[in-house]
């Protein structure tokens, strides 16, 4: 199975408001492992970034004036995404609306990528099982043990590879156990029961095993 973790960087929040893309990050992941290969570009918007998103991304509008417009980088954008079984991204509405504007500006022959990729939204997943807490990509790589430190500001590539690790852990049936709502690594030395297949009976419990096969000897 294929899949792609994916995310973008704006210019502001509000794609209806003319804010566009100026960053797209994506990790292949292949039967639940990351791959070495991604997709990572800077685009030129065309048009100012957002105090706020200056803030957050550290992108300029200096820095993005030698960038391609995102015309010249759908193609390939398309070709890295196009055989995957599922697009995986934190809070899914925000980046799809922001891609089918741009697809819609340039008259591309997809308008909708939900049409034809299957959306796995991270966020909402992470709210059916940790209901009534935070739930961003920080405090989940917190939850999920997934270190991230060179996560200064926010970056497409490397918040797609931080969301590309949470994803696998936050998934997994095999290797983590929900308590309350908080993840934990199984380990057998922590639970008792675990260490071994065979449970002992205590003194008291052989004393009255001991006394009850006598009293049905006595009555055989």
């Amino acid at each position: 199975m294929r899949q792609i973790a994916l995310d973008t960087e704006t210019t502001g929040l509000l794609y209806h408001q003319g804010h566009r893309i100026i960053e797209i990050g994506c990790i292949e992941i292949i039967d639940r492992q990351i791959t070495n290969k991604f997709f990572h570009t800077y685009i030129n918007p065309n048009r100012h970034i957002d105090e706020g998103a200056k803030k957050i991304t550290g992108l300029t509008d200096k820095f993005l004036l030698d960038k391609p417009p995102f015309k010249k980088i759908v193609t390939t954008f398309f070709e890295f995404i196009y055989t995957a079984d599922e697009l995986i991204i934190h809070n899914a509405n925000f980046d799809i609306n922001f891609i089918n504007n741009e697809l819609k500006l340039i008259n591309f022959k997809i308008t909708n990528i939900k049409s034809k990729f299957k959306i796995f939204d991270t966020l909402n997943y992470a709210r059916k099982i940790h209901p009534r807490k935070k739930n961003n990509l920080n405090i989940l790589c917190d939850r999920y043990n997934v270190n991230a430190t060179k996560r200064i500001k926010h970056g497409a590539l490397i918040d797609a590879k931080l969301l590309a690790e949470v994803y696998i852990k936050m998934t997994s049936t095999q290797n983590n156990i929900i308590y309350e709502n908080k993840t934990k690594d199984i380990n057998p030395k922590t639970i008792p029961h675990l260490k071994s297949g065979i449970l002992k009976a205590n003194k008291y419990e052989l004393k009255n095993h001991i006394n009850y096969i006598l009293k049905i000897k006595k009555n055989i």
